[in-house]
C-alpha cells in the first residue's frame, strides 16, 4: 500500500497552519519543529503508526514520543487531525491556563500524549524505558499465536536532545541490550535555539549512534516517500538492533524570512503568519482544515479501528486460553497491590544491628514474590545498594524475563528509563544509587513526580555516616534538597522496623514516587518502641514515637539513624519530653490538621530537631524559637561513627539545645 502524497502533503500544510495560528494567537510558543516535521507527523499519523484515538491507553499501540517536547504545537495538531479529544477550541486555547494544549507536552492532560517532555533529552530516555518494558511486557505475556504487545516505539528528537547526556545515557543502553522495538528520529535542522549547530557541535551523530549499537539512515525528512520507505525499513527489522532515522529538514518550513535559521525556532516567524499562510495555499481563514483533509483522517481512523478490532478478537482468544497471565496483567494495569504486604515480612531480631540499607534487602525479598511486576535496577551497585531480586534473574538482550536491570553508571539514564517504564504502566520501577548521586538523576525524578508515576527510588549512603568516602560521598543537603519537589515522597527511616514500614508505603503509593533514603551503618533497633507502630507510623510521615509520662513541656523530632539520639537524650530530659518520628515530610502533610496537632500539639512551642544535614526544612516543625542540631558545612573523610561525633550528632547536642531553650 502506498501512502498518499498529495491529499497528506496538504495535511502537513494545514497542519503547520495550525501551529503558526497556535503561536501566534498565544503570543508564545515555537514554530521550528512543527513547520519542520510536518511531513514526519503526516507520515506517522496518517499512515504508518498503529492506534486507536477511541483508546487512546490501548495496550498494542504504537508509541510516538516527542522528546523535543518545545515543538509540541506538531503534536497537538496530528492528535486533532487523527480523531483524538482534541478539537479546534483547544487548539485555539494553546497555552492558555486550564487548556488541554500546555506549552509541553503533560503525562494524562491531553489525550495521546505519552510522555511529559520539553526538559530536553528526557523524551528518548523516556522512549528507551516504554520500549525495555514492551519487550518485558512480551516476554511475560505473548504466546506463538497471540502476539499481545508487538509495537514499536517511535521517538521525535533534536539536537537540543541530543546535546544532552541523559540521551547519551539512555541510547547507549538501548544499544546495549538490544531494543530494536525502538526507533528513534533524529530531526537533523542545522540549528539549535542560540545559533547554527555549527557553533556547538562537530560530530558525527550517525557514526556516534551506530557505534552504541544502532542502524543507522540518513534521508530527507520532508520527502514523505523517502521518509516513509526508511520506516518501514526501520520497522522490519528485528536485528537486535534499535534504528535511529537522521531526517533532515529545513526548520521552520512555511515562513521563508525565518526558515533555515536560528530565528525560525521559538516565536519570530509568527509576525509573518498572515503572508506565510498565502504562501502555503491556505485561506486567510484561521484554523483551516480542509473537508479533504477531514474526509481522509475520518477514513484512516475507520482503518485503524479495523485494525485494532482484529488485535481486540486475538485479544479476547488469549484471555480465553490464559485466563490466570489475563489476572495478573489486570492487577498490573491497575497497579494492584497486595493488601497484607506487612504480613509477609517477617519482624527483624530484637537484637537485630544492621544498615537500613541491609534491612531494605531483606524486607524487598517478599515484597518481590508478592508484586510480580516489581523490578529492580542499580547504576552499578547492586552490591552495595543490595536491592537486587533474589531468582529475579538479570535483565539482558537474550532475557527479557529479568527483573534486576543492570544500568551501569549511567544514573541519570536509569531515572529517566525508570519514567518511560512507569509511562508503559505496567511495571513498577525501582532503581538505586548512592544518595549523593541523586543530585545527577534530578531531573528525571522531577518529571516523575510531576508525572505521577510510581517509581521507587532505594537511595543509599544517605549521610555523612558514609564516613571513609568523604565530603564528596557524603550528602549533607539532598535529603532537604528532595523534600522540596512537590508530590514526591522522601521517607528516611530509623531502624530495620521502619525500614519495613518505608518499603511497604512506598508499593502501596501508587499515584506518585517514593525516594527510601537509608543508611550505609549499622543502625540499633528502637525496641522502645512497638514494632507495629514503627511500621504503621512511617506511612503518616511522623508519630508519636515516645510519649511524654508527665506534663508536656518539649518535643524532639529526628528521622533516620538520629532517630536514636533523640530518644536517649529524652531520657535524660525527663517525663515531660516527647519523641517524634518524622520519616517523611511530604506523607506528614498529608495528614489531616486533627491528627498533626495530636502529634505536634501546638501548645508546646520547646521544640529541637536533630538530623546529620542543612537544617533550614526543620523550622517548619520547630518553629523559629526552636533549636535544630545538624549540620551547616560539608562532612569530613573519617571512620563515620567519628564523622558523626565530630559534628555533634548525639544526645548530648540534643540536651543541650533544649536546656537552651
Amino acid at each position: 500500500m502506498s501512502i498518499n502524497v498529495e491529499i497528506l502533503g496538504r495535511a502537513a500544510n494545514e497542519a503547520r497552519g495550525l501551529a503558526m495560528d497556535a503561536v501566534q494567537a498565544s503570543k508564545s510558543g515555537h514554530l521550528g519543529l512543527p513547520l519542520g516535521c510536518a511531513e514526519i507527523g503526516a507520515v506517522l499519523y496518517g499512515f504508518a503508526l498503529k492506534y486507536n484515538p477511541e483508546e487512546p491507553r490501548w495496550i498494542g499501540r504504537d508509541y510516538f514520543i516527542l522528546s523535543a517536547g518545545h515543538g509540541s504545537m506538531l503534536l497537538y495538531a496530528w492528535l486533532h487531525l487523527s480523531g483524538f479529544e482534541v478539537s479546534t477550541e483547544d487548539i485555539k486555547s494553546f497555552r492558555q491556563l486550564h487548556s488541554k494544549t500546555p506549552g509541553h507536552p503533560e503525562f494524562f492532560e491531553t489525550p495521546g500524549v505519552e510522555c511529559t517532555t520539553g526538559p530536553l533529552g528526557q523524551g528518548v530516555g523516556n522512549a528507551v524505558g516504554v520500549a525495555m518494558a514492551a519487550k518485558m511486557a512480551a516476554a511475560r505475556f505473548n504466546t506463538p499465536d497471540h502476539q499481545v504487545f508487538d509495537q514499536h516505539v517511535i521517538c521525535l528528537a533534536g539536537d537540543g536532545c541530543l546535546q544532552e547526556g541523559v540521551s547519551a545515557e539512555a541510547s547507549a543502553f538501548a544499544g546495549h541490550f538490544g531494543l530494536d522495538n525502538l526507533i528513534l528520529i533524529y530531526d537533523s535542522n542545522a540549528v539549535t535555539l542560540d545559533a547554527m549547530a555549527e557553533a556547538t557541535q562537530s560530530e558525527d551523530t550517525g557514526k556516534r549512534y551506530q557505534a552504541y549499537g544502532f542502524d543507522v539512515q540518513i534521508v530527507d525528512g520532508q520527502d514523505m516517500t523517502v521518509f516513509l520507505r526508511a520506516l518501514r525499513r526501520a520497522k522490519r527489522r528485528d536485528n537486535g538492533k534499535p534504528q535511529m532515522i537522521i531526517a533532515h529538514t529545513l526548520i521552520g518550513k512555511g515562513i521563508p524570512e525565518v526558515a533555515g535559521t536560528a530565528k525560525a525556532h521559538g516565536e519570530a516567524g509568527a509576525k509573518f503568519v498572515d503572508e506565510a499562510r498565502k504562501h502555503l495555499g491556505l485561506p486567510p481563514e484561521h484554523y483551516f482544515v480542509s473537508q479533504a483533509t477531514r474526509e481522509y483522517f475520518a477514513n484512516h481512523k475507520k482503518a485503524l479501528v479495523r485494525q485494532y478490532r482484529r488485535w481486540e478478537k486475538m485479544y479476547r482468544d488469549w484471555r480465553a486460553q490464559n485466563a490466570e497471565s489475563a489476572r495478573l496483567l489486570d492487577e498490573a494495569i491497575e497497579k494492584k497491590v497486595p493488601a497484607d504486604l506487612f504480613a509477609k515480612i517477617p519482624a527483624f531480631p530484637v537484637d537485630a544491628k544492621i544498615a537500613t540499607r541491609k534491612a531494605g534487602s531483606e524486607v524487598l525479598q517478599p515484597l518481590a514474590r508478592e508484586m510480580s511486576f516489581l523490578i529492580s535496577g542499580s547504576a552499578d551497585l547492586h552490591g552495595s545498594t543490595l536491592n537486587y531480586i533474589e531468582g529475579g534473574e538479570d535483565f539482558t538482550r537474550n532475557n527479557h524475563h529479568g527483573r534486576n536491570i543492570r544500568f551501569g553508571i549511567r544514573e541519570h539514564g536509569m531515572c529517566a528509563i525508570m519514567n518511560g517504564v512507569g509511562y508503559h504502566g505496567i511495571f513498577r520501577a525501582s532503581g538505586a544509587t548512592f544518595l549523593v548521586f541523586a543530585d545527577y538523576c534530578r531531573a528525571a525524578i522531577r518529571l516523575a513526580a510531576l508525572s505521577k508515576l510510581p517509581n521507587i527510588y532505594i537511595f543509599t549512603h544517605d549521610s555523612i555516616g558514609v564516613g571513609e568516602d568523604g565530603p564528596t560521598h557524603e550528602p549533607v543537603e539532598t535529603v532537604s534538597g528532595l523534600r522540596v519537589i512537590p508530590q514526591l515522597d522522601v521517607i528516611r527511616p530509623a531502624d530495620p522496623e521502619e525500614t519495613a514500614g518505608a518499603f511497604v508505603a512506598a508499593a502501596q503509593r501508587i499515584d506518585r514516587p517514593t525516594l527510601l533514603a537509608l543508611t550505609r551503618q549499622a543502625v540499633p533497633m528502637l525496641n522502645d518502641i512497638d514494632v507495629e507502630l514503627r511500621r504503621n507510623g512511617v506511612a503518616r510521615g511522623g508519630y508519636i514515637a515516645k510519649r511524654e509520662t508527665g506534663e508536656l513541656n518539649l518535643i524532639i523530632l529526628s528521622c533516620g539513624s538520629e532517630l536514636q539520639h533523640a530518644l536517649a537524650a529524652a531520657k535524660e530530659l525527663g517525663d515531660g519530653t516527647r519523641v517524634v518520628s518524622m520519616p517523611c515530610f511530604e506523607r506528614f502533610e498529608r495528614e489531616s490538621a486533627e491528627y498533626r496537632e495530636e502529634v505536634l500539639p501546638n501548645a508546646c512551642r520547646r521544640r529541637v530537631a536533630i538530623e546529620a544535614g542543612v537544617t533550614d526544612l526543620w523550622y517548619r516543625y520547630v518553629g523559629l524559637d526552636g533549636r535544630v542540631v545538624g549540620l551547616h558545612r560539608f562532612g569530613l573523610s573519617a571512620p563515620g561513627d567519628q564523622v558523626m561525633k565530630e559534628f555533634g550528632m548525639d544526645a548530648q547536642h540534643v540536651i543541650e539545645a533544649a536546656q537552651s531553650l
